[in-house]
Formats: C-alpha cells, structure tokens, sequence
C-alpha cells in the first residue's frame, strides 16, 4: 500500500511539473498580465447634481388688466340647434282613401298649371302621390333625371318646406333617388292620401318649396245637373264645407263597418229569438 501511495504521489508531481513546463512554454502567465494591463478602466460615477427649486415669482402684467377679473375659458353649452323630433302615430289602413282617375287627372293638372306660374330659374317637377308614399312605406322616389341634374350625389339632408314656411328635414338617398326618413313625418303632417299632387321647386340645393294640390277639391267644384246646389254652397260656412270633405273621403269605410254593425245585430237579434223560442218549450213540456 505505502508503495503504490509513493507512486500516486510521484505521478502527481511529474503532471504538475510538466503542466506548469507547457504553460512556461505557452508564456500564458505574461499574456495574461498583459490583458488586464490593456483592459480599459471603467470611468468613475459622474456626482448627482441636485435639482435647484425654481423661485415663484409674481407674473408681470399691465395695471390696465390686473384690475380686471380673470378670464373664464371654460366652454359654455349652445343650446341644441335640432328642431325637436317630432311623434306620429300609425294611420288607420282601414280608413284610406283610393283617387278615381277623374280626381287624380284634376290634381295634375292644377299642378301643371301651377308650376308653368312659378319662377324658371329654380326648378320643378310635379309628384302625384299613391298609396305607397302616403301610407304604409312612406317612400318617396323623386324623377332620376331631375336628380341626377340638380341634386348631390350622395346621400344629404334635403329640408321641405310647406307653404306656411314649417321646415322638415328629410333623408335623400342618391342611389335610389329618392326621400326616406322625414318624409312619413311630412305626410301625416299634412294628411296627404292618394290622388293629391306635389309641386317640389328646388330653391337650394338642398331645400325643396313644396306646393300641395288636393285632389277632392275636384268634387266641389264640378258643375253639371248639381249646379243650384254648388251656387249654394260658396254661402255654406268653412267649418261645414271641411265636414264635407271629411265626409266624403271616409263614405268606403264608414260603409263597411255599418253593414258589419247590421250581420252582427240580426246574429244577436237570431240567438235571443232561439233562446226565448227554448224556454217556451222547456215550460209547456
């Protein structure tokens, strides 16, 4: 044991010995004292100043505006330049109102008439109006190629103006050349129904004066066999005259509902019969 020990010990020394021969040969010794003689120094911290507090003083001003209270920049609120929105309610289908070609044939030529009387430096175009635009869809198509020449296109704010001078906005779209939102607002407004006739005279290019030619004005002041009665009635009072009309545009409803008012009578009148007709039975049995 103690001679293999001495040998171990003997090997150790021979490797250390010709380990520390290959590094003298190497000359790595000198090449690393070289290195940290050529490594840069690092550059010491520069000191913190610290920051100096800036002295408050009195902003100069001229006496003629320090006697005068500070100025207020905070933004005051405009009041809405939107007119309210207006609340309709849904018209009764059942009471529409259907123009025979001799009412609608009146209120275009009326029209006609009063357009060839308006100013030709602002154009204009007569619009008969049926069912669709004045109840259910209310969707106003307008002449293509009037739009295509004096109208924008794209869709914009068209305003109608009545001719008592109450503005409606309403919504044009330029691809279906027409009007949609507001324009249901502007008929129930002005109880438009089938068979009347619109006259649009573009007075901006975004603002139409629209003109309104009734239709059933036709029936009172046709002539013929009834002439006693119509030279009568310029002497019937406004308010009866309004009657009238009212009257005659709803006689297709009003006709309808009393002959249903008539069945369901005669079925009541038939059941209370059937029902006395019973007991008399039942008490002479």
């Amino acid at each position: 044991m103690a001679e293999s020990k001495l040998t171990y010990e003997q090997m150790r020394k021979k490797r250390l010995e010709e380990n520390k021969k290959r590094m003298e040969e190497l000359n790595l010794k000198n090449l690393s004292q070289a290195l940290k003689k050529d490594s840069p120094k690092s550059s010491p911290a520069k000191p913190r100043t610290p920051r100096q507090r800036l002295e408050l003083t009195a902003v100069r001003r001229s006496s003629r505006v320090a006697d005068k209270p500070k100025p207020n920049y905070k933004d005051v609120p405009l009041e809405p330049l939107e007119r309210p929105r207006r609340i309709y309610s849904r018209r009764n289908l059942l009471n529409r109102v259907y123009a025979s070609d001799e009412e609608r044939a009146y209120a275009i030529e009326k029209a006609e008439h009063l357009v060839s009387t308006l100013e030709s430096d602002y154009p204009s175009f007569v619009k008969p109006m049926l069912q669709s635009h004045v109840t259910g869809g209310f969707w106003l198509g307008l002449p293509v190629q009037f739009c295509k020449k004096h109208l924008p296109d794209h869709d914009e704010t068209i305003t109608l103006v009545d001719e008592e001078g109450e503005e409606f906005a309403t919504k044009y779209l330029a691809d279906k050349t027409g009007l949609s939102g507001g324009w249901r607002g502007f008929s129930i407004d002005h109880n438009l129904v089938d068979g009347d006739a619109l006259v649009f005279q573009l007075v901006t290019p975004t603002e139409f004066k629209v003109y309104i030619i009734r239709a059933y004005e036709s029936e009172d002041s046709g002539g013929g066999e009834d002439g006693e009665e119509d030279d009568k009635e310029p002497n019937v009072e406004p308010d009866v005259q309004v009657l009238n009309r009212s009257a005659k545009r709803f006689r297709a409803s009003n006709f309808f509902s009393s002959l249903l008012n008539i069945l369901f009578s005669t079925e009541k009148k038939i059941l209370i019969n059937l029902i006395q007709l019973k007991r008399l039975i039942a008490k002479y049995l």
